[in-house]
């Protein structure tokens, strides 16, 4: 500001530049004050002073002024271009040869003139200090030169003892002005400091807004205050497909509606953009359809409005972007959220909110609607025999067919895995559930044909209707869950309807399962020993560990009743260890003949540790491992999963027995017998009944299967036998062990014990 430092930075640039061109527009003040000072001068005291010294005074003034002119010349005719420092330095010369000059005409025409012409001298040079600190205002540096030479002359005029207060009220006045031009080259220097700065700001954010009207994927647009658009920028008309001078006075919403302008068919987000232009509100992210050519792309706005320093209102100005690629993909987003991408039919959530709709819509009414649940049998067969890519084709054959099934009113989606759900937001009569149920579960279980496959699967359907079995969309769907479950314990292949005493059922189940897990923690569960005897001498030959409950307030539940619980809620694993271990243990203290027989599930098998857990009980016990006998049935084979086998496999070579439980009522494929090397094949009691009763078929079994294991080299027991003369005919037949009521119910250990000779029960006692 003062010229006294260098200036680096384009905001100091201006600020000089910006003093030199203030002092240049007052110069023209400063010069004619001059003259007419010069003027007074002769015309007021030439009686006086001399006229030599006053001529000699007048080209004083005459040549500092063409000096200071002289020195501003060369810096305006160059336009004030690359002006620095030292032009203010030079103009502060200027202004210091004109202040001496006033300076020194205080001191001389105050010694030549009389007192009373003192009052006019001050008159002239309290004028000629006003004119210069105006003039040089914005030039501190140059005030200061021109004004302390006035203000030395002060007390040159004023040298009289009796004069000291107007020396020092003139010379306060002197430093008034002085200051006055200090506080105003401050403000002055601020203001166009800003300005510089605002200046910068502005051409930036102008090259940007180039850049991004170039480069960019947006654009800007703007109406004016009829909603007619107005400075058309080139990628606004570019992306629209016209020619700026065609939009140019276009009417937005026209332009934006397309052909629906002519039929007055309007996009909601059109309609929106609309009101807000008409209340001159600012938007922003409004996602509206836009015709071009032909062609419907979405588009986002955001504006606000234009206002006048005066605050009218000029239109609006925004930026707009094509979001056609995100609002499709967005679009394709909500299709994978709302349905079943291997099948395409609507997923669980969706079927939700159609449930939740159609209920809401048959309030009310009785009956309302219907919610049909249908699972595939038999379809986890063949994903884990010819693997899930198989699979999948399958399930999406079904879709099909279930989608021909369905009428245009029936709603129907895949709730997940190989179960699928129809929706029936009117049912007229109760025959229709019936009736659908039927199409559809013979329309599923047609024979498929998938690559090379012919596959067959069955399908079984639950069903529940509002208001009667559910007034809420939960409800009604855990009722035709309930349903569904039904119909599975039914066998598969068939429809059942809810009924109130599932959900009681259901209810009674979920509380077995948490009074198992309880009886689990708190040992409420107990072991029997049933005996298996030799068929001929009668002797015993081991036991088989059989699990008991007995709840503290319902008393005895049934395995019939509490293990498929346990199998359900994957409990039948950790009770079957601790079944092991405990048998483990009460059969070390046996005699050294006698084997324990456990059951073990395909869970159990399936487990990766379940080998180990084997090892530890015999561990732990003591007890030989050609004393454990491992029974088992065919349902550890199905699914053509090799990891049973080889877990038998280790099992035999530990030295445990193998037994096959239930041979002849499951699957019976004599495969299983070749593939694993079973120590004992047990007949089930239905055979033995059978044949006792002298049914050919039941005998031609027992038969076959005994000669079938005399062959392989195992050992037959026929499970049951309750009398005399069932026992003489699996004798006859030629089974080798037998077991059943006849010879003993499972009973406690202390009563196992007992049926040893008297030596082996005092060596265990």
């Amino acid at each position: 500001m003062m010229g006294l430092s260098w200036v680096t930075d384009a905001a100091g640039m201006h600020v000089l530049e910006a003093q030199l061109r203030s002092a240049d527009g007052v110069a023209i003040l400063r010069h004619g004050m001059n003259i007419c000072g010069l003027l007074f001068l002769w015309q007021v005291f030439s009686h006086c002073c001399p006229p030599l010294l006053l001529a000699g005074w007048s080209a004083a003034l005459i040549g500092a002024t063409a000096i200071a002119i002289g020195l501003d010349r060369h810096r305006r005719r160059a336009n004030n271009a690359g002006v620095g420092p030292s032009d203010l330095r030079r103009h502060a010369l200027g202004a210091l040869l004109q202040g001496l000059v006033w300076g020194a005409c205080m001191g001389l025409i105050a010694r030549s003139g009389q007192t009373e012409q003192l009052v006019a001298l001050w008159t002239l040079v309290s004028c000629i200090m006003v004119c210069g600190a105006i003039s040089y205002a914005a030039t501190p540096f140059s005030a200061t030169a021109y004004l302390l030479p006035c203000i030395l002359g002060l007390f040159f005029m004023f040298d009289d003892g009796g004069q000291l207060p107007l020396r020092a009220l003139a010379t306060s006045y002197a430093l008034s002005l002085l200051a006055g031009c200090f506080i105003y080259a401050r403000t002055f220097a601020r203001q166009h400091s800003t300005s510089a700065q605002l200046a910068e700001k502005s051409e930036v954010v102008s090259l940007l807004l180039r850049e991004y009207e170039v480069g960019g994927s947006d654009w800007l647009w703007q109406t004016d205050a009829l909603r007619r658009i107005n400075g058309v920028s080139s990628r606004f008309a570019e992306t629209l497909g016209m020619a700026p001078a065609e939009l140019e006075g276009a009417s937005l919403v026209q332009i934006l509606a397309g052909s629906g302008w002519d039929n007055g068919r309007f996009a909601a987000g059109l309609h929106s953009l609309a009101d807000h232009l008409k209340r001159r509100e600012s938007f922003s992210n409004l996602v509206l359809p836009v015709e071009i050519k032909g062609q419907w792309r979405w588009w986002e706005l955001s504006a606000s409005p234009r206002h006048d320093e005066n605050g009218i209102f000029l239109g609006f100005r925004g930026v707009g972007s094509d979001v056609t690629a995100q609002r499709e993909s967005a679009d394709k987003i909500a299709q994978l959220a709302r349905f079943d991408p291997l099948t395409g039919l609507p997923n669980r959530s969706h079927l939700r909110e159609v449930l939740d709709q159609a209920m809401e819509t048959a309030r009310g009414r009785s009956p309302g609607c219907g919610f049909m649940m249908i699972d595939l049998d038999r379809f986890k067969a063949i994903n884990d025999t010819l693997g899930h890519q198989i699979g999948d084709k399958l399930l999406s054959q079904v879709a099909r067919r279930l989608r021909q099934v369905c009428d245009a009113g029936e709603f129907c989606g895949r709730i997940g895995g190989d179960e699928f759900a129809v929706v029936l937001p009117h049912v007229a009569d109760g025959a229709v559930i019936p009736r659908l149920a039927s199409a559809i579960i013979g329309a599923l279980s047609a024979p498929y044909q998938v690559d090379q496959h012919m596959l067959h699967v069955g399908a079984s359907v639950g069903s529940a209707l509002s208001p009667m079995d559910g007034r809420e969309s939960e409800a009604l769907i855990r009722s035709a869950d309930l349903a569904l479950y039904r119909a599975k314990d039914d066998g598969g292949g068939v429809h059942c309807a809810y009924e109130p005493q599932l959900h009681a059922q259901a209810e009674e189940r979920r509380q077995l399962e948490l009074a198992l897990r309880e009886a689990l923690e708190k040992d409420q569960l107990h072991v029997l020993y049933q005996p298996v005897v030799d068929t001929d001498q009668g002797v015993v030959l081991g036991f088989e560990a059989l699990v008991r409950w007995t709840h503290p307030q319902l008393g005895a539940i049934s395995p019939v009743k509490f293990v498929p619980v346990a199998e359900e809620a994957r409990l039948i694993g950790p009770i079957g260890e601790w079944v092991l271990r405990t048998a483990c243990m009460e059969a070390a203290n046996w005699p050294d003949d006698v084997r324990i027989a456990v059951n073990v599930s395909a869970e159990q098998l399936a487990h990766p540790s379940f080998v180990t857990a084997v090892v530890s009980a015999l561990a732990q016990s003591g007890l030989e491992a050609r004393r454990l006998e491992l029974e088992v049935t065919e349902s550890v084979f199905m699914g053509e999963d090799m990891g049973a086998l080889k877990v038998l496999d280790q099992l035999l070579a530990l030295g445990i027995q193998l037994s096959l439980d239930d041979f002849g009522t499951g699957y019976s494929s004599l495969g299983y017998l070749s593939r694993t090397r079973f120590n004992t094949i047990k007949i089930d009691r239905s055979f033995v009944v059978g044949a006792s009763k002298n049914t050919a078929e039941s005998l031609a079994i027992i038969r076959a299967v005994v000669t079938l294991a005399d062959s392989l080299g195992m050992t037959t027991t026929a499970e049951g036998v309750e009398t005399e003369a069932e026992l003489q005919m699996v004798r006859r037949l030629g089974c080798k062990k037998v077991q059943g009521y006849y010879f003993g119910r499972p009973m406690l250990p202390e009563d196992a014990a007992r049926l040893f000779p008297a030596p082996q029960r005092a060596a265990i006692g």
